[in-house]
C-alpha cells in the first residue's frame, strides 16, 4: 500500500511538472508575440517571469520543434512551425466559410443530407451539415467522429498515404467493427482504398451504421492538399450512383474557392 501511494505521488508530481513546462512555454511564446516576434533572453525571461536558465532550456526545446528560432544576434524569434500551424487553421476556417452555399446547392440537387468533415489523426470529424428536409433522413451530428475505415471520406484520406499508410493504420487501430459490413482485414482495406484512389470518390456501404450509405469526395486547397471531405448521406436504399458527378463537381467548386486550380477549374467559381 505504501509503495502504491509513493507511485501515485510520483506520477502526480510528474504530471504537474509537465503541465508547468507547457504553461511556461506558452508564456514565452506570448512574450515573443508581445515583443513583436523577436527579443533577447533577458527580455523574454523577465516578461514571462522565469529565471533566465529556465527560459533558456524551454526555448531550446521550442527551437528543436521549430516553434522558435534564434537569430545571429542571439535574439529569439517565432519559428516557421507556428506559421505552418496557423496556415492549417486558416484553411479550416476558409473551407467552413466557403462550403455551405455549395453544400446547400448539392443538398437541393440530391435531396439528401450533405456533410463536411476534417481529418483528425485516425478519425474524421464532422464540422458542417446541411440537412435534408425529408422526414426520414441521415444526420451526422456536428462534432461527432468516426474511424477512417468505416467512412467514405476516411477511405480517401487513407488513400493519400498509399498502401504502407493504410497497413499502418490497420495495425495501429485494429480496425474496430461497427456493423457486419465494416472492413476488418488490412488487405481488404488496402484494396478498397486503392479503388477509391483510382475513382476519386468512395462509398460507405453500411459500414459505420446499418441502413446508411454515403458517397464521399475530397476538397483541396491552393497547395493541392486534401483539407476536407464532402459527403452525401442517405438511407442505403435511396443512395444513387448518379449523385457521383454532382458530388465531385461540388467538391471541385469548393476547392476552387480555396484556390485549387486544375484543368477546367477556375478559382473564381460561384455557387
Amino acid at each position: 500500500m505504501y509503495n502504491g501511494m509513493r507511485i501515485v505521488r510520483a506520477w502526480t508530481s510528474m504530471v504537474r511538472t509537465a503541465i508547468q513546462v507547457i504553461d511556461r512555454a506558452a508564456a514565452l511564446l506570448d512574450a515573443l508575440a508581445r515583443e513583436g516576434g523577436a527579443a533577447s533572453l533577458k527580455v523574454l525571461s523577465a516578461d514571462a517571469g522565469l529565471h533566465p536558465s529556465t527560459a533558456s532550456r524551454i526555448l531550446a526545446s521550442l527551437m528543436a520543434h521549430g516553434y522558435v528560432e534564434r537569430q545571429g544576434s542571439g535574439r529569439y524569434k517565432l519559428g516557421v512551425r507556428l506559421l505552418q500551424l496557423a496556415a492549417k487553421v486558416e484553411t479550416q476556417l476558409d473551407v467552413r466559410r466557403e462550403a455551405p452555399p455549395i453544400m446547400e446547392s448539392l443538398r437541393d440537387q440530391v435531396g439528401e443530407t450533405v456533410n463536411l468533415s476534417l481529418r483528425d489523426r485516425d478519425e474524421v470529424v464532422y464540422v458542417e451539415r446541411i440537412a435534408s428536409s425529408r422526414m426520414m433522413r441521415v444526420e451526422h451530428v456536428v462534432g461527432s467522429r468516426a474511424p477512417l475505415h468505416v467512412t467514405a471520406v476516411g477511405k480517401l484520406f487513407l488513400a493519400i498515404g498509399g498502401d504502407p499508410s493504410v497497413r499502418g493504420y490497420a495495425l495501429r487501430t485494429g480496425l474496430p467493427q461497427y456493423t457486419r459490413n465494416s472492413i476488418r482485414d488490412a488487405e481488404t482495406l488496402v484494396k478498397e482504398v486503392r479503388k477509391a484512389r483510382e475513382l476519386g470518390f468512395a462509398y460507405d456501404n453500411e459500414e459505420a451504421e446499418v441502413g446508411v450509405g454515403c458517397i464521399g469526395a475530397l476538397v483541396h486547397n491552393a497547395q493541392g492538399e486534401a483539407v476536407a471531405g464532402l459527403s452525401v448521406s442517405a438511407p442505403r436504399h435511396r443512395r444513387r450512383d448518379d449523385w457521383v458527378p454532382l458530388l465531385l463537381e461540388a467538391a471541385r467548386r469548393i476547392s476552387a474557392r480555396l484556390g485549387f486550380a486544375e484543368s477546367g477549374a477556375a478559382s473564381g467559381d460561384t455557387p
